[in-house]
């Protein structure tokens, strides 16, 4: 029981300060899950938010729904969703309730206007982590700036780009693997 407390606790506080999304959440999501607590490996917070990209909804709070998961099962996943969930679906009825035109208010547009600063500042810090992690030879950045350029000067949708990338990763893996035996 203790445990379920307390992954409720600690998904309610991250979720307390989702601002930005889920690439500007990776940088909080790796210092208090991957150094704080050690619940999981860098490589495995890159997956999870990888996987949690892929699927519906917010990432971060997909991301969440995975953790909670890995440490105690279904129910773990469960709570620590509720928990990530909770302090903003209070803030957004607080606000529903009491504040007509919440964001005509001078002091709103200025904290937003600092909070999406913040937001560029945690979302570059997320590039940076994912970029060391992920782009780790020659051929992963060949495959980058592929994906990059295809995103850029094409119109292809992007479910394709990631479906395409997920076949070049397991062909690139599979071909390193025949290379070394």
């Amino acid at each position: 029981m203790k445990e379920f407390w307390q992954l409720y606790l600690i998904f309610a506080r991250i979720g307390s300060i989702t601002f930005g999304g889920g690439y500007a959440m990776l940088p909080i999501l790796q210092r208090e899950l991957v150094e704080n607590r050690q619940w999981v490996s860098d490589e495995e917070l890159m997956d999870y938010f990888a996987i949690g990209q892929c699927t519906p909804g917010i990432i971060a709070l997909n991301v969440s729904t995975f953790i909670g998961n890995k440490r105690k099962g279904i129910l773990g996943g469960i709570i620590a969703t509720l928990g990530f969930i909770t302090i903003p679906i209070i803030l957004i009825i607080i606000i529903a309730l009491f504040l007509n035109n919440f964001s005509e208010y001078a002091v709103v547009k200025n904290a937003f206007a600092g909070i999406r600063v913040c937001v560029c500042v945690l979302i570059l810090n997320a590039v940076e982590r994912l970029w060391k992690k992920s782009i780790i030879s020659k051929t992963t950045f060949l495959l980058f700036a592929v994906i990059f350029l295809l995103t850029i000067f094409t119109e292809i949708p992007l479910y394709l780009l990631v479906i395409s990338s997920a076949v070049a990763g397991i062909v690139i893996n599979a071909l390193e693997r025949s290379h070394e035996q």
